[in-house]
């Protein structure tokens, strides 16, 4: 059984009605029931493909956060070999929000950078639910110096509401750390590429998201900030955080019709969560087309980069 939304119910009563029928079928205290299981999974099948064909932005919103998407540590375990993390910023402290190590990425030397969101209670407090604080970014800095310096690509995985921002982040400079991420993602003399791969929010995305080659899950998300806080700002009403999210333009759809991102990765039929493997998978291949996309015309990758975000929002 899954966790359902809201708006997966008249699924989720299907679901239910076929696991009471299979757990009488396994105690033999029903009769052969095969045949109305197929049908009810079929309606299921069917009720969920209509749900998902019409899904409104904030309902993505609500798929992009489900608990049981693949996380950051997923697509690192299943994509990469010989992962090797570092930690700390060489100044303060480590920050386990932010992943950041060497790789293999079929055969080949990556770098690595991810936001990390957790998968229970004690994940997500250790991980502080994706929430980087400076030190998070300034280590994402050091790798990404030292990738630049041995000629190695950067692939980046978002998932994050945002940069922390309690008073001691700020008091330890959060703007700068974001800033200077920035900065370190624009200025690599080697490929990078980044995927969101659940929530991308605000500057704690963008950070490690500057790259030659952007891509997003079907389902997820990517703005300056969450439906919620556009709602209390612009109508002093967080209520109407559908409103916002629909203004906003922040669906995968949208941001590649903007020429924001560079392609979209499809997720099975209900989400991410409902095929982990599948969905990991096809992310790995879009990584790999994209590297040898780059790699295929010469190019000063910084340039490109330049370029491209400088386009941002001129042809619109």
């Amino acid at each position: 059984m899954f966790n359902y939304l809201d708006f997966e119910k008249p699924v989720a009563d299907l679901e239910g009605k076929i696991l009471e029928l299979k757990k009488l079928t396994e105690s033999g205290e029903a009769v052969d029931v095969a045949d109305e299981i197929a049908r009810l999974e079929k309606r299921s099948q069917e009720a969920l493909r209509d749900i998902y064909r019409q899904l409104t932005p904030w309902q993505k919103v609500q798929v992009a956060r489900h608990p049981d998407r693949p996380h950051c540590l997923d697509y690192v375990r299943a994509l990469f070999t010989e992962f090797t993390p570092l930690a700390g910023d060489r100044a303060f402290a480590e920050d386990q929000a932010l992943v950041a190590g060497f790789a293999r990425f079929r055969g080949e030397p990556v770098a690595v950078l991810g936001l990390e969101k957790g998968n229970d209670t004690s994940t997500r407090l250790k991980h502080n639910f994706g929430s980087a604080r400076p030190e998070g970014y300034r280590k994402s800095v050091r790798v990404m110096e030292l990738a630049d310096r041995f000629g190695i690509p950067v692939v980046s995985l978002v998932d994050t509401a945002g940069a922390y921002p309690g008073i001691g982040a700020e008091e330890r400079g959060q703007a700068e750390a974001i800033a200077r991420s920035t900065e370190a993602c624009l200025g690599l003399k080697v490929p990078n590429i980044a995927v969101v791969i659940g929530e991308g929010g605000s500057g704690g995305a963008i950070a490690i998201a500057v790259a030659n080659q952007v891509y997003m899950l079907e389902h997820s998300i990517y703005s300056v900030i969450s439906p919620e806080g556009a709602a209390s700002i612009l109508w002093r009403d967080t209520t109407r955080s559908k409103d916002a999210a629909t203004s906003m333009k922040i669906t995968a759809q949208d941001l590649l019709e903007m020429k924001i991102i560079d392609g979209i990765i499809a997720e099975p039929l209900g989400g991410a969560h409902r095929g982990r493997d599948a969905v990991i998978e096809a992310t790995g291949e879009r990584i790999a087309a994209g590297f040898a996309e780059l790699r295929r015309t010469p190019m000063d990758y910084r340039e490109h980069r330049r370029e491209k975000f400088l386009a941002m929002g001129r042809s619109l």
